[in-house]
């Protein structure tokens, strides 16, 4: 199954958008990069690190920039329409969307099968790569949650 897809079946399971949501807001990890690392069973530091320098580098420019943007016009804006500032924000929020997904391409296609480890030592490694490791009970409620 391509990444995307599985992204999107294991976004709908329950537990898994507010651990991913946690992980990203209160850890500073990438979800996309974790997300990948399950799907692709990742193990190989070096992919890992290669996997992580590309979402960092995207994430810089296109995915919180536009997240920042999302979240500002969440609320009231004196002087502009509630409706038109909702609408821009789900304008925002679908090409945020579409930078995940060009992420989440990239990095299948970066993928050189299937590494065979665990989804808690796939998520460990990916965090670890990301930078500074999120707690391992955050990850391990991520892991279960896919299952």
């Amino acid at each position: 199954m391509a990444l995307w897809d599985w992204t999107l079946e294991a976004y709908a399971r329950a537990g898994v958008p507010e651990a991913c949501l946690s992980l990203q807001d209160q850890y500073g990890q990438n979800a996309s990069l974790l997300l990948w690392a399950v799907w692709a069973e990742a193990g190989d530091p070096v992919m890992l690190a290669r996997a992580a320098d590309v979402a960092r580098r995207w994430e810089a420019l296109a995915l919180a920039p536009l997240r920042d943007v999302r979240r500002a016009l969440k609320p009231s804006f004196e002087g502009v329409s509630d409706s038109a500032r909702s609408a821009l924000r789900e304008d925002v929020k679908a090409v945020e969307l579409r930078a995940e997904r060009v992420l989440m391409e990239t990095l299948e296609a970066m993928t050189e099968g299937r590494g065979g480890v665990h989804a808690l030592t796939a998520l460990e490694g990916a965090s670890k790569a990301w930078g500074k490791p999120a707690p391992s009970d955050v990850l391990a409620a991520l892991a279960g949650a896919l299952g």
